[in-house]
């Protein structure tokens, strides 16, 4: 029994680990997605902000 509740502990870890993984390479995609598309996105808020003042 000892095995088998060690073998699930390291599952558990494993999963954790891999979570953490997948975040943070979703983290890093977005922070260079947002690097990439920085101009195109101001250039947005700045059509809102000269649509809204007169």
């Amino acid at each position: 029994m000892n095995l088998l509740s060690r073998i699930v502990k390291e599952e558990e870890g494993q999963a954790l680990t891999e979570y953490g993984l997948i975040i943070g390479l979703v983290s890093v995609g977005l922070i260079l997605a947002l690097g990439i598309l920085k101009d195109s996105i101001a250039a947005v808020f700045d059509d809102i902000k000269a649509e809204l003042n007169p």
